[in-house]
């Protein structure tokens, strides 16, 4: 399937038909190589699920829950790639829009989703679309593990599909509002809950580090997606790091995670980034991965900056403190530094424990 690299145009599209992808942009480092915007989903496989024994979290005095059977298992799973891939097998596509059907979005209040608007679904989606059952127990699941006060800026939950084993969940902004987001997930590949949960917390630490009070969004580039003159003008005058929704605080997780780990490697990225003939970009990425592979959690990382730290804080979740010997280990420890970030872990730790699906 061919990696997805938009214009704003296209941007448009996607969101008006709730297709919530999330875009990144560029820092202003690089603006004499500004990329084309483009559109970047996180794609997990789905495998058959493990039925799993009640498990009883552990708490000992003075530490927080854990559940380790559960987390080593994500861990493991989501990690797998980086033992058996190789630069001919590593998949780093994107979805592929005309495959993509949504099947309805629901809006959110709180913990409670409602007002369902139902899209057209041919009549093999029909058991799907009225599956609400199943749809109301994704979205208490992503409630159970994710705090009410970490989500406010998520309004719009919708269920899709683009058939088995390709894009499980994806976040964007929201059609009428840059300050608001909405979560969508593939219904057809929720069945393993140690992959659910994993992309549960990634698409979350886009919410997280892409959210309004980090990344303020550009009124004009939302306004005027197909203008790529405002993008460049938005680009130029802002001296952080730049993800595509606007520029970033300097104090935000993503502009500190950027000046700590990619700096000295961006350019190279960026060059990758800009080509335009599909073998050669994958060929390339695949070689950029396996250069900095100890830089790397997953291989999925060095797509881009906004998903390398995504897939950071899912390990930083749900692994072990590492010892920090490598970058990789690095930048797991990078949000240790921050005492909301351990708070939080601790109360995400503690609902999966409790709520994982047996």
């Amino acid at each position: 399937m061919p990696r997805i690299k938009l214009l704003f145009a296209v941007f448009v599209i996607l969101l008006s038909s709730l297709a919530c992808v999330t875009l990144m942009g560029t820092p202003a480092a690089a603006i004499s190589d500004v990329p084309e915007p483009s559109v970047v989903t996180q794609v997990f496989a789905t495998e058959i699920p493990t039925v799993m024994p009640r498990i009883i979290p552990t708490e000992k005095p003075g530490e927080p829950v854990a559940c380790p059977v559960i987390t080593d298992r994500i861990i493991e799973t989501n990690s797998s790639i980086l033992v058996e891939g190789d630069a001919e097998t590593m998949d780093f596509d994107g979805r592929d829009e005309d495959n993509t059907t949504y099947i309805v979005t629901y809006f959110v209040s709180g913990d409670e989703i409602n007002d369902p608007s139902f899209e057209s679904v041919p009549t093999d989606l029909q058991d799907e679309q009225n599956d609400t059952a199943t749809h109301q127990k994704l979205w208490e699941y992503f409630t159970a593990l994710i705090p009410l006060e970490n989500r406010g800026s998520l309004a719009e939950f919708s269920i899709m599909t683009d058939g088995p084993d390709n894009v499980l969940a994806a976040v964007a902004q929201t059609f009428d509002d840059p300050n608001l987001w909405g979560l969508e997930v593939d219904i057809a590949d929720t069945q393993d809950y140690y992959y659910l949960s994993y992309t549960f917390v990634h698409e979350f630490a886009h919410l997280l580090t892409l959210g309004s009070d980090q990344v303020p969004p550009s009124e004009a580039i939302f306004n005027d997606p197909e203008n790529n003159d405002i993008y460049l003008k938005e680009v130029s005058a802002c001296s952080n790091f730049f993800p595509g929704e606007g520029c970033s605080n300097s104090y935000s997780y993503i502009n500190q995670y950027y000046d700590q780990f990619w700096v000295n490697i961006y350019d190279e990225w960026n060059k990758i980034n800009l080509e335009e003939n599909d073998d050669i970009y994958y060929e390339q990425l695949d070689k950029f991965y396996y250069k900095y592979q100890d830089q790397f959690v997953t291989d999925y990382s060095a797509t881009h900056p906004a998903e390398d730290i995504a897939e950071a804080f899912s390990f930083f979740i749900f692994s072990e403190k590492p010892a920090g010997e490598t970058i990789a280990e690095q930048k797991i420890l990078f949000f240790y530094n921050y005492p909301e970030l351990v708070d939080l872990r601790t109360k995400i730790i503690r609902n999966l424990c409790l709520s994982f699906s047996q």
